[in-house]
């Protein structure tokens, strides 16, 4: 259980100082104390559920890498690109998906080899 103590509070701390929050900022944002972020971050915490959402949704968080920390996914870029797609709306999504596959029909063709 150690493991998902030390990747929560390395995914809050990674999610927090690139928002660039300091610890008391996201606690008062969150409406928490001070001392939950502290012990979160410290591998101390073990957050109730609603703390954990809140955490996940404010800070954007990818879940695996806090179930799944053994699952070191180095491809950067895939993070980024889901980083963007959390930040969007519904309808942004909605319109996006059709241009996504367009762009990815095109690539695949044109990548194909030639016969």
């Amino acid at each position: 259980m150690q493991d998902y103590k030390l990747a929560l509070a390395k995914a809050v701390k990674d999610a927090r100082t690139k928002r660039g929050l300091s610890q008391e900022k996201l606690a008062e944002i969150l409406n928490l104390d001070s001392r939950t972020i502290l012990n979160i971050e410290a591998g101390r915490g073990n957050p109730k559920f609603e703390i954990l959402v809140a955490l996940i949704t404010y800070l954007k968080i990818p879940t695996e890498s806090i179930f799944y920390p053994e699952a070191d996914n180095p491809n950067q870029n895939l993070q980024k690109l889901l980083a963007v797609l959390y930040d969007c709306s519904d309808l942004d999504i909605e319109l996006l998906l059709p241009m996504i596959q367009y762009f990815l029909d095109v690539l695949h063709r044109n990548n194909m080899p030639k016969q």
